[in-house]
């Protein structure tokens, strides 16, 4: 299976969105990824396979921080190494933005997810309790530093 990942385009959106509704409880919109694209701070990726989207990752660089807000792949290419090959890919376009910290939320109950960041060196650093709105479930807070 041959696996791109680029900066995401508009003509992206409609695929993200589908990966969006399968992937989160409360998946944002269309206008949010249109305004997310045209926000400064914001950077995306999508994974293709065969031209057809099937995984994103987004971050915001704030200074030298990079802030992931979302990672995910379509359930059909799940457990294929696509997530770590786009977060990878943040990662490096970060450090080379002059990123030297990098943070994200996780539900605590994804297990998946936060063994993903730990594979990537993220640590875990607390707890942001009641974080998501759909349940009030508590998040976990990780970061990775560089030395």
């Amino acid at each position: 299976m041959n696996v791109t990942v680029d900066l995401m385009e508009e003509e992206d959106i409609d695929g993200v969105l589908d990966i969006s509704s399968l992937s989160f409880s409360l998946p944002w919109s269309k206008e949010s990824y249109i305004q997310e694209l045209n926000n400064p701070i914001a950077h995306y990726f999508v994974a293709r396979c065969d031209d057809i989207v099937v995984g994103f990752v987004g971050t915001w660089i704030i200074l030298d921080e990079s802030h992931i807000t979302n990672i995910a792949v379509h359930p059909n290419y799940r457990t294929q190494g696509i997530a770590s090959k786009l977060l990878d890919e943040l990662l490096t376009y970060c450090k080379s933005k002059g990123c030297i910290a990098y943070t994200l939320e996780v539900r605590a109950s994804n297990e998946n997810a936060q063994k993903l960041y730990l594979k990537h060196g993220f640590k875990k650093d607390g707890v942001r309790k009641g974080y998501y709105e759909d349940n009030k479930e508590d998040a976990i807070l990780m970061w990775l530093r560089e030395s």
